[in-house]
């Protein structure tokens, strides 16, 4: 666990990030968590419900991404794969601290780093 509270302490340095937590795929589990993840407890559910909806309009590819928008922040899922089934890294977002693409490609390139 100290390596992913680690990991999460790197990703809360990117600037707006307010929290991040790494939930299981399957059975949404929290693995580890810092800083204010009251969100991250739901994306399990939400990638469930997102992956479904893109089978039945036809999608065959696997669900990279889920981005939930309110008036003060943004809720970024990314679907992280390993050898087992994929882990989520899950960060809450100021929304009048940073830019959403920043953001995104920072979360991509930390989880890259995550599992390795």
């Amino acid at each position: 666990m100290a390596l992913l509270e680690a990991a999460l302490a790197r990703v809360l340095q990117t600037p707006g990030i307010a929290g991040a937590a790494v939930v299981d795929s399957v059975t949404g589990l929290s693995y580890a968590s810092l800083g204010e993840t009251g969100a991250s407890q739901d994306a399990h559910d939400l990638v469930g419900l997102a992956d479904g909806g893109l089978r039945q309009a036809g999608c065959a590819d696997e669900l990279e991404s889920i981005v939930v928008t309110t008036p003060s922040t943004h809720h970024v899922t990314l679907s992280v794969a390993r050898d087992r089934d994929p882990v989520l890294l899950c960060a809450t977002v100021d929304r009048d601290r940073t830019n959403l693409a920043w953001v995104l490609q920072d979360l991509t390139r930390h989880a890259d780093a995550l599992l390795a």
